[in-house]
This record gives C-alpha cells, sequence and structure tokens, in this order.
C-alpha cells in the first residue's frame, strides 16, 4: 500500500460521524467478562460473541473500523465469510491487535513494557494477507507520586515507534495506544502532566524512527483523575483538560484522535467524548475507540443466549449510535 493510500485510510477511519470498536480483548480478558455474566468462554462462544457485533445490521452507520485478535481474524462468520471479509462488504476496515501484553520492566518495580516486536514483521504481512488495513499497539503507564519513570516512558514510546514503522512497511495504518491509567488516587492536573510527558516521548520516537504522521492514530486517554481520587472532576473540567494537554504536545499532522474508555462507563465516557468536541477548532479529528464502554450493555443483554442475539445487537447499536451522535451537537442522552 502507498503512502498516500495509508494516509487515506487513516483519515477514513476518523471520518465525521464513525468510530473504531475495539474487539481485540485477549482470551484471558475475555474470559473473565464472559464469566461476569455467566457466559463459558470457548473459542465458539468468543465468535458468536464477535459475530453478533460484527454482523448487526446498520452498524457501518456509526463504526469504520473493527480492531479484532488473533484468534478471530482467523475465525468465519456463520455464512462462511472471514471476519475481514464480513467487515469489508459493510465497508468497514479490519485493524488487529499485535502487541503481546505489557510485561514488568526490568530495574523498574511496578512498571510495564509492552512486548512483541520480535517476529512483528513476518506477522504483520501475515495479517495484511488476512485482510487487516490497521493495527494497535497499546502500552500501559502506572500513575503515582514517582511513577512514571523516564526509563518507563522511554522504553515504551521506543517499543511504539518501531511497531509504527513496521506497519506503515507492511501496508498497515499504525494505532499508537500510549495509555495512562485511571487506576489510583491522582489529581487530573497530574494525568495530565503525566500524559502531557508520555505523549512528548512517543512523538519524539515516532519522527526519530521516520514515522509518517499522517498516517498514523493516536489513542489516547482523556484527561481524568484516578478512580480512587477523593475529587472527581465535571465532565467541562474533564474536556478543557483533555484537549490543553494534547495540544500542547499532539502535532497537526496526526489526522485523528481516537479516544480510548479506559473502564469509565459507557454514559460518562460518551458525556466526555461529546464535551471534548463540544469545543471544536482542533486540528485533529476527535474520535473514539471504545471497548467495554460500547459492548458492556450488550454482553449484559447477550449472556450467552441466542434469544437474545437481536437485543444484545440493538443495546451495541444504541451505544454506537450515541458515541458517534457525541462528535457533533446532536447527542443528547446527556448533557455535558
Amino acid at each position: 500500500m502507498t503512502l498516500l493510500a495509508l494516509r487515506s485510510t487513516a483519515r477514513g477511519l476518523v471520518a465525521t460521524g464513525k468510530g473504531i470498536l475495539a474487539a481485540d480483548e485477549s482470551t484471558a480478558t475475555i474470559t473473565k467478562r464472559f464469566e461476569a455474566v455467566g457466559v463459558e468462554s470457548t473459542a465458539q462462544s468468543r465468535r458468536e460473541w464477535r459475530e453478533l457485533l460484527v454482523t448487526a445490521a446498520g452498524v457501518r452507520e456509526s463504526i469504520s473500523g473493527v480492531i479484532l485478535y488473533d484468534e478471530t481474524i482467523r475465525q468465519c462468520t456463520g455464512d462462511g465469510a472471514s471476519f475481514a471479509e464480513a467487515l469489508e462488504r459493510q465497508g468497514i476496515k479490519t485493524g488487529i491487535k499485535v502487541d503481546t501484553g505489557a510485561h514488568a520492566l526490568a530495574g523498574c518495580p511496578g512498571e510495564k513494557v509492552t512486548e512483541g516486536l520480535d517476529g512483528l514483521r513476518d506477522r504483520l504481512q501475515a495479517y495484511h494477507a488476512f485482510g487487516a488495513r490497521f493495527a494497535k499497539w497499546r502500552a500501559v503507564i502506572v500513575v503515582d507520586e514517582v511513577r512514571p519513570t523516564g526509563t518507563c516512558l522511554q522504553a515504551n514510546a521506543h517499543a511504539l515507534a518501531r511497531y509504527a514503522a513496521l506497519c506503515q512497511e507492511a501496508g498497515l495504518v499504525p494505532i499508537v495506544e500510549p495509555e495512562v491509567l485511571m487506576d489510583g488516587g491522582h489529581t487530573i492536573e497530574r494525568c495530565a502532566a503525566v500524559t502531557e510527558a508520555t505523549l512528548g516521548h512517543v512523538f519524539e520516537q515516532l519522527r526519530a524512527q521516520r514515522v509518517d504522521l499522517e498516517a498514523t492514530l493516536l489513542k489516547a486517554n482523556m484527561v481524568l483523575a484516578g478512580t480512587e481520587a477523593s475529587h472527581q472532576p465535571s465532565v467541562a473540567a474533564v474536556a478543557q483538560a483533555t484537549l490543553r494537554t494534547l495540544r500542547d504536545v499532539v502535532p497537526p499532522a496526526v489526522p485523528g484522535i481516537v479516544f480510548l474508555s479506559g473502564g469509565q462507563d459507557p454514559e460518562t465516557a460518551t458525556a466526555h467524548l461529546h464535551a471534548i468536541n463540544l469545543r471544536g477548532g482542533q486540528p485533529w479529528e476527535l474520535n473514539f475507540s471504545f471497548g467495554r464502554a460500547l459492548q458492556a450493555p450488550a454482553l449484559e443483554r447477550w449472556r450467552g443466549r441466542e434469544a437474545n442475539f437481536e437485543a444484545a445487537q440493538t443495546a451495541f447499536l444504541d451505544r454506537a449510535r450515541a458515541n458517534a451522535a457525541a462528535r457533533s451537537d446532536a447527542h443528547s442522552e446527556i448533557a455535558a
């Protein structure tokens, strides 16, 4: 894929009125979510769940891309089409999670570095052959009084940049996701400072690795107080802090920022997304790439029962449409 084609794909993924569904949970993660609603996690049940999401009638109206897991991109829907083929028929791009998870960072107690660079070039070529046109790599950044260390930020930024360069070489748009975690009692001001430092390292490394920013998307956390913080800021304060932080560090060449929900409940994530978009005038498209915030209500409806299939699809589509509408004044579900 040419650089111009990569840039076009990146812009298409952040098209107005659409967002990205993150359905790339590892087997361990989705097993925990299934267990919470009484569903046994098997290859078949995981396939059925993801088919429920990607085949919902009208999903193309709100979803531009779906990030899959390695297991899923190799599976087929009930009619025998691969998941990538099923998505392509609806004009939706297939994405793939390519990191192999966050592991303890040597010399930095309590911090992690995401691994998966070994053999990545060959895996990316295989995923492209399966139909993937974009990819995702997630780094996790812990926040407290002394963390993150510069060592942690540098190690994760370097890995993200190497991944992004390899993606573009393979004809895939990279989504870089350095997530500053919500866990802890830190203030919104601390989150803003850590997010700015994290992104500063990431973009320094992206430039150093000669990654084309116009063919790259940023998956960013919103700037929030920690879940255990005594004071939780208003929706408007979150929007203001998030945009101020991003303006200070994200180059305008990046076509779009897709926010992660990061453990927020579905309605709050949507309210924050709407408030961020209401401020307008930003150089990038401001979009969503939600996992739990799109899936949780549908999973609660489904509970592994065939009789609940359509009701679960309706619940999923409701969340997708609410978040798509949150990019404009059409959103009225929650006042910002």
